[in-house]
């Protein structure tokens, strides 16, 4: 009877030591799995800070014209030219010869910085008439380039707004570029177009 007991005792202790040694391994499997995510999470927190950062450009102008004259004019591609500054060597290669239309591809060639030629393709994915109209680079010097042109009535004349949404390349480069060569190069340019359509069309008085 009593070797019947000590049996006992000892297949208890056995268990006990085998549920401690496996409560050991799960518990160092678990901190190497928690240890795992942490780190995975941080590189994606890295990844998406350095290298999927979106900036955004938004403009507005007025102008003394109607809905009719502003959608005839910044519709038509081949008014691009006379709205970017000269520097910037503005060319349309192909694709501007039919009025704008969803699906429609622009080829441009342009020297942006440094006198160096880029060659830009865009698409025109979404057109309401007299409303507005998207495009969107398919080949080019961004990672990402979606512009959002809006024209509505106001009295006395349209009101104009640019939705810009671009990423750079380069990760970590390209962030270190923008506030110093992008941003104020793509500011400079929309201020042109600012001053060039108050030429081509007059200032608006409220």
């Amino acid at each position: 009877m009593l070797l019947f007991f000590v049996k006992i005792q000892l297949y208890s202790r056995s268990v006990q030591m085998l549920y401690s040694d496996f409560c050991l391994v799960n518990e160092k499997m678990l901190k190497n799995l928690f240890n795992k995510i942490h780190i995975s999470l941080n590189i994606l927190y890295l990844y998406s800070k350095y290298f999927l950062k979106i900036y955004q450009l938004h403009t507005h102008q007025n102008l003394p014209i109607n809905v009719d004259v502003a959608w005839d004019f910044l519709s038509d591609p081949k008014n691009l030219k006379t709205i970017t500054p000269d520097y910037m060597g503005f060319d349309i290669l192909s694709g501007a010869d039919k009025t704008m239309f969803a699906g429609q591809i622009i080829q441009y060639r342009v020297t942006p910085i440094w006198g160096i030629p880029t060659q830009w393709v865009t698409e025109i994915t979404h057109v309401k008439e007299r409303e507005f109209f998207v495009d969107e680079q398919r080949f080019g010097p961004y990672s990402l380039w979606h512009h959002k042109h809006f024209i509505k009535a106001i009295p006395g004349g349209v009101s104009m707004e640019d939705i810009v949404d671009y990423k750079l390349p380069l990760g970590v480069l390209g962030r270190i570029v923008h506030p110093v060569l992008v941003k104020p190069k793509l500011k400079e340019i929309f201020n042109y177009r600012y001053q060039k359509l108050i030429e081509l069309f007059g200032e608006f008085k409220d």
